[in-house]
């Protein structure tokens, strides 16, 4: 039985949406919170109908929907606003012919558009693939190759990173600068395409440890999900002004950066440019940020800056979260010695579509946990034969399936989406955990090779595909190293080709190639040259685990 840490953090004080989780967990039903939807009554579904169109109808259209800053720049727009730009949005991809289903990407920066094109998409019955910025040529044409995309909005800096030739599905592409000044033929017509909850809603591409990115799809009934997950683990009441600093492009940026908070009718906040510490305190002080939802290695980077928060008014803050890895307790610990206030770690992924996992602003944290299970979400730690082990024990953390956010499909890959589901009535996570006897989840490691750095999930496969591209490389082998402000780091081991001399110019140039042509995240941090890697026998396969084994033992 593993050792189980025994600190715990109470509540601050404050009225909360869930005040009393044992009580509501042995009640709950999903389709107690369908009721507060309006397709509930009208039997239309559509969310991004659900996430703007809601409150305006209902009478919230001069509420500030958002605030969105770079730097210098400063807008603010109503929900109504936001309502009227993705009318017109939908209707200028009406009459490019986008009709259901089909597949719209978008690659923008963190703004306005960005968001404002996604529910665009989703709203006239399409399906929207938003894609991270700072995706570079192969990573974008991989991911609308793999399901067919037929249309690209995007801007025309980002547009050079966009191989049309390469794409042969793609259609069309749109710049966000030209879409507002194009007219349309008809700015009365409907738009809102009326679909079924089991229709495709958004694609997100999620590494794996083989193979090329999977395409994620999640169908519109995830909204339920969205929603009280929204209201309970966010917390959002209707004067918050809430901020999640990821990207749309990544499924926290949609799910909890877009739809949780604007189903539930809060002030978001969108912000623009790299990350600078001071510029983010002076963020929260401006807008009054209420609700803060981020990542470990953010609040690590913070932390490294010792006092500087002392130099900002933060006093509006009254919940922070977090997700991506696992949230060492030493970030929480600083939190609440030095903001008091507690940071709420989160569990979920891509395929399972909002929090399953979590730890609520009412219930004590022990820091560590990942939490205890949301209402409505049974958890299960199964051994290999798929048995339920006894609480204290490691093993694989699953979840008893369906649930209103699971994926609907991995795109064009059925037997990857059966895998996750090996034990009868299971989602298998390939995380491995144990569960205390209070219910809380305790994350022990990766069942397989994901590397988990900043937060995002990066497939060593796409890494050591695209490196043993390059002229000098004749095999790569890549793990995730632990580093402490960024939960692991991308490691490649290569040999080289014959010609070739090891060179710290040379292994520069490698890195760069591949933050050039995959994405920046993904580009090895350290490159490693071995005249030989360990494979096995049968197969030639390289040894990940025995490469990662090597380097866990020289920092020991």
């Amino acid at each position: 039985m593993a050792s189980i840490a025994q600190t715990t953090i109470s509540p601050v004080k404050g009225s909360f949406n869930l005040s009393n989780y044992d009580c509501v967990r042995k009640s709950f039903d999903w389709e107690d919170a369908s009721k507060e939807l309006h397709f509930w009554e009208s039997g239309k579904v559509n969310a991004a109908y659900e996430t703007i169109d809601r409150h305006v109808v209902d009478g919230y259209g001069d509420k500030i929907a958002l605030h969105y800053i770079n730097e210098n720049e400063k807008r603010s727009l109503t929900f109504s606003e936001v309502k009227e730009k993705t009318d017109h949005y939908g209707r200028i991809l009406k009459q490019h012919g986008v009709k259901k289903g089909d597949r719209v990407f978008i690659f923008l920066p963190k703004t306005p558009e960005c968001y404002i094109s996604i529910l665009a998409v989703i709203k006239i019955g399409a399906i929207a693939g938003p894609l991270f910025e700072a995706f570079m040529e192969d990573a974008v044409k991989d991911r609308i190759n793999d399901c067919k995309g037929t249309v690209l909005i995007t801007d025309k800096d980002l547009v050079q990173r966009v191989q049309r030739a390469d794409i042969p599905s793609l259609e069309t592409i749109l710049f966000s600068e030209d879409i507002e000044a194009t007219p349309v033929e008809n700015d009365r017509e409907e738009v809102v395409e009326w679909l079924g909850k089991e229709d495709g809603l958004i694609i997100h591409y999620t590494s794996g440890s083989t193979g090329k990115p999977k395409g994620v799809l999640h169908a519109h009934r995830s909204m339920i999900h969205h929603l009280q997950s929204g209201k309970w683990v966010l917390d959002i009441k209707d004067d918050d002004v809430y901020w999640c600093t990821s990207h749309p492009g990544w499924v926290t940026g949609s799910v909890y950066g877009l739809f949780a908070p604007w189903l539930n009718r809060a002030t978001i906040v969108i912000q623009g440019g790299r990350f600078k510490a001071e510029n983010w305190y002076q963020l929260m002080e401006d807008l009054k940020v209420t609700t803060w939802y981020s990542a470990p290695t953010a609040f690590r980077m913070l932390m490294s800056q010792g006092d500087l928060f002392k130099n900002y008014d933060l006093s509006s803050l009254r919940h922070i979260l977090s997700v991506g890895e696992p949230l060492n307790p030493e970030v929480i610990h600083w939190a609440w010695n030095n903001l008091g206030l507690r940071i709420h770690d989160t569990w979920w992924m891509t395929e399972t579509g909002g929090h399953l996992i979590v730890n609520l602003p009412a219930e004590l944290i022990k820091p560590g946990s990942m939490g205890r299970p949301f209402p409505g979400i049974t958890v299960g730690i199964l051994d290999d034969e798929g048995n339920e082990l006894p609480r204290g024990e490691v093993g694989q953390l699953a979840v008893r399936a369906p649930w209103p956010g699971l994926m609907k499909e991995i795109w064009g890959n059925k037997d990857k989406f059966d895998s996750y589901f090996k034990y009868e009535g299971w989602y298998s996570s390939g995380d491995l955990a144990l569960q205390d006897e209070d219910g809380y989840v305790f994350f022990q490691g990766r069942s397989d090779d994901m590397i988990n750095s900043a937060g995002e999930r990066i497939g060593p496969f796409e890494v050591e595909s695209k490196l043993i591209e390059h002229p000098a490389v004749a095999e790569a082998g890549v793990i995730g190293k632990p580093d402490a402000l960024r939960g692991e780091l991308v490691k490649a081991f290569i040999t080289l080709r014959t010609g070739f001399q090891e060179s710290e110019e040379l292994l520069e140039e490698i890195r760069l190639f591949v933050r050039k042509n995959l994405s920046a995240h993904a580009a090895p941090r350290e490159i490693e040259v071995m005249n030989e890697l360990p494979k096995t026998k049968i197969s030639g396969k390289i040894l990940r685990r025995k490469l990662k084994e090597w380097e866990i033992q020289k920092v020991q």
